[in-house]
């Protein structure tokens, strides 16, 4: 996949205020930011899923912004900052269309009892997440700029924030993820012919 840059938006804002609040309290992973800059690179335009048994983070905020592929084109996104996670169960899938037909790239890690995937200043862009959430100390409707993370959204923008985060069943469609270490205990990849995480 190509990666292309996100950027942050008051568009943004307007997208994350209608998503409902069981979503918005959910969205999480994530990379590494600059500044108020969610993330500094451009996508490829391809979706992909992230899904996991459970996500255990210490250190998380979320905020609005935009992720803009190559061609310019513009995507609302939520970008989610964790600290510190652990993954256990992760898989991860993206299916391309080729001559050839249906093309698709299947990761597997942290599968093994007790040895999660775990990944340092995570963050992600995407636009849709379920699962069931647990969250301590959270703070919703904080400035962007103000979260308790090392990464930041812009002055203004609404956000959340809180000192834990676990996710159980975590399902999610992304445009990006970054991290500064992903560790894949027992990893696996493999290419399909389209076979999806779910």
């Amino acid at each position: 996949m190509k990666l292309s840059k996100i950027t942050g938006s008051r568009k943004g804002r307007v997208a994350l205020a209608v998503i409902p609040v069981t979503i918005a309290a959910s969205v999480l992973l994530g990379g590494v930011a600059q500044g108020a800059v969610p993330v500094s690179f451009a996508i490829s335009g391809s979706q992909f899923k992230i899904g996991a048994d459970k996500l255990e983070g210490v250190g998380f905020s979320q905020y609005a912004g935009v992720a803009t592929a190559s061609d310019g084109t513009q995507h609302p996104a939520a970008i989610a900052n964790i600290k510190d996670a652990k993954l256990y169960n992760l898989c991860q899938s993206v299916v391309q269309d080729t001559p050839l037909g249906k093309v698709g790239l299947l990761i597997s890690a942290g599968t093994g009892e007790g040895k999660p995937a775990l990944a340092t200043d995570l963050q992600i862009g995407m636009n849709d997440l379920s699962g069931t959430a647990v969250f301590k100390n959270i703070r919703i409707g904080v400035d962007a700029s103000t979260v308790n993370t090392a990464k930041k959204g812009d002055a203004g923008d609404f956000a959340m924030d809180s000192d834990t985060v676990d996710i159980n069943g975590l399902q999610q469609v992304s445009w990006s993820t970054q991290a500064a270490v992903f560790q894949l205990t027992d990893l696996s990849l493999k290419i399909t012919d389209g076979t999806e995480c779910f």
